[in-house]
């Protein structure tokens, strides 16, 4: 194992840490505000899988620098690596977003400018990310036609 991965993986561990005590924390402030169990674990699903899988897939990125990467997640990311991903689920994790870095905000970790730069960027690219997720699962597009960058 070289150096530098070496390094990748102890910072993903001690962020993997961090993020357990984040959702932790997540789950008890949406049950606060009344959530169902279930409504809570899913929530808390769909962060665990942002946080733990995307946040960590290229580079070792902590929750709050997240805040800004929701675009690639919901319109690329999930889309392509999630065998559960549909129009459905994109919704799910939009929510689930919302919520966690409105959590964030409450905590101090993230800017209100942060925070509703994401709830625009949901709001202005779900139609396209819906289409993507239309486009990708039809089998007479080509996976090069998928994508309109």
């Amino acid at each position: 194992m070289t150096d530098d991965y070496a390094k990748y993986e102890n910072e993903c561990e001690r962020i993997r840490e961090e993020n357990a005590d984040l959702l932790k924390q997540f789950a008890d402030w949406l049950s606060a505000k009344g959530l169902s169990d279930t409504t809570v674990r899913r929530h808390c699903e769909n962060m665990d899988f942002y946080l733990n899988h995307f946040l960590l897939y290229e580079d070792a990125e902590e929750a709050a620098s997240g805040v800004s990467r929701v675009g690639m997640f919901l319109g690329y990311w999930f889309i392509r690596k999630a065998m559960w991903a549909n129009p459905s689920a994109i919704k799910s994790n939009a929510a689930s977003l919302k919520k966690f870095y409105a959590f964030m905000l409450e905590k101090g970790k993230v800017e209100k400018d942060d925070l509703d730069e994401l709830n625009d960027e949901i709001s202005e690219g779900m139609p396209e990310w819906l289409e993507t997720m239309a486009r990708y699962d039809d089998p007479d597009v080509d996976i090069e036609d998928v994508w309109r960058f």
